[in-house]
């Protein structure tokens, strides 16, 4: 890792009231004083300031801060400045601080920095990173969960766990029973197995999660013209689908994000299931079974009720204004003409995702990268239990594998490669 002094713009890009501008470095108590043009100075104190060029012209008034290194963001000496948000003023501030030997900062570099200066672990860099993208207050969250070092604490349980199982299973061949604790061979298995079904089902748990963190997928699915697409954009709040009376008439997944008590869903209105001869129907309807393998919650969609009620997900008899007898209570009666039912129909995908969500997250935030290696944790405590066959020094070593996975989702055992996909997902000012 370089020690170039880095800057970037850490607030919204874009005209606003107040932008943030933040600077990392080595030493930048020269520039500090540059900035606000004082001799002396303490650290996070703000400072009012007449920032000005080299040529004495006003750039902007600002509020400068310093904080010293280690205690900082990046474990750098960091500099912040507050100015107005206009794109001139920012351009300006950019080109001072170039002319004064700093550079832009490439993505997620400020959160590099923390991570080689032992600020964050990778998995509080995955919190950080699901933050900045949280659009719900349930992703709010779970993200700071990660962000704060709950995830790192059970990561550093396990991985503490596994190191000395392993070296207890290496000690086994090489010192004598009665140098060692009484039935540890013993032991050591069965503290594996308790720890390969806590990470299984931490794993296993993690579909909660993931619907946290990517959105929960509703999919509403029926024949051709029983009203899928208006009840699509009665729950969205606009016409986001063709409504017609033309049979066929969605012929792809139309999809919209909303937010139901506080969870992101993925609501997906998809092409009416029939005989068709149509190329692009035939598609449409191939994509409705692949949203419905996907699907967190299907909406059944009919105009009449159908002969056998589906029990993996909600019914709906729809056109309800028509109907006479609406006496099944194991179906809900909606009508986009009248707007009856769709409040008991909201309610009940409320009920639903709680059932589904509440109590069933995992205990960790699983991604993309630390699904695949808690996987790979998971298969060499599997092979450390089925495969050691009374051989404790091939025991240690899958254990120690496990542990090496767990180090690398931690950021303790790790390539450049995963590291820099990681924070390469991070915006200029993290």
């Amino acid at each position: 890792m370089n020690n170039d002094t880095i800057f970037a713009l850490s607030s919204a890009p874009g005209k606003s009231g107040v932008a943030v501008i933040r600077i990392s470095g080595d030493d930048l108590s020269k520039l500090f004083k540059q900035i606000i043009n004082k001799k002396k100075f303490d650290s996070r104190h703000a400072y009012f300031t007449n920032l000005r060029d080299d040529n004495d012209d006003l750039i902007d008034q600002c509020i400068a801060i310093y904080f010293n290194a280690p205690n900082s963001f990046t474990g750098e000496d960091i500099i912040e400045i507050h100015s107005h948000g206009a794109p001139a003023v920012i351009n300006k501030i950019f080109e001072f601080l170039r002319k004064n030997g700093c550079r832009i900062a490439n993505r997620g570099e400020f959160s590099k920095r923390a991570f080689y200066n032992n600020k964050m672990d990778l998995t509080d860099v995955d919190g950080l990173i699901a933050l900045l993208n949280a659009q719900t207050d349930k992703q709010r969250q779970n993200a700071l969960k990660s962000l704060t070092g709950h995830d790192s604490i059970i990561y550093n349980s396990w991985r503490e766990q596994m190191i000395e199982i392993s070296a207890y299973g290496a000690a086994i061949l090489d010192y004598a029973d009665d140098e060692l604790p009484k039935n540890i061979d013993k032991k050591i298995i069965t503290k594996t197995k308790k720890l390969l079904e806590e990470i299984k089902t931490s794993l296993s748990n993690s579909r909660a999660t993931r619907a946290i963190q990517n959105g929960f997928n509703i999919v509403l699915i029926g024949k051709t013209n029983v009203g899928k697409s208006s009840i699509f954009n009665k729950l969205v709040g606009s016409n986001r689908a063709i409504v017609s009376d033309i049979a066929g008439t969605t012929r792809d997944v139309v999809s919209a994000q909303i937010d139901i008590d506080g969870y992101l869903v993925n609501l997906a209105d998809t092409a009416g299931i029939r005989k068709s001869k149509n190329a692009i129907e035939k598609i449409g309807i191939e994509r409705t079974h692949e949203e419905t393998k996907n699907a967190d919650l299907i909406l059944y969609v009919y105009n009449e009720l159908p002969k056998e009620i589906k029990t993996d997900g909600i019914t709906i008899i729809n056109k309800s204004d028509l109907i006479k007898n609406k006496n099944n209570r194991h179906v809900i009666y909606t009508s986009v003409k009248t707007g009856a039912g769709f409040d008991k129909l909201l309610k009940t995908i409320k009920e639903k995702m709680h059932e589904l969500m509440d109590g069933n997250e995992a205990k960790i935030s699983v991604n993309e990268r630390t699904h695949e290696l808690l996987t790979q944790t998971i298969k060499e405590l599997e092979h450390a239990i089925n495969k050691y066959d009374g051989n404790y020094d091939i025991f240690a070593e899958h254990v120690r594998r496990a542990a090496d996975s767990i180090g690398k989702i931690l950021g303790i055992i790790t390539t450049n490669e995963i590291a820099d996909m990681t924070f390469s997902r991070l915006c200029l000012g993290k």
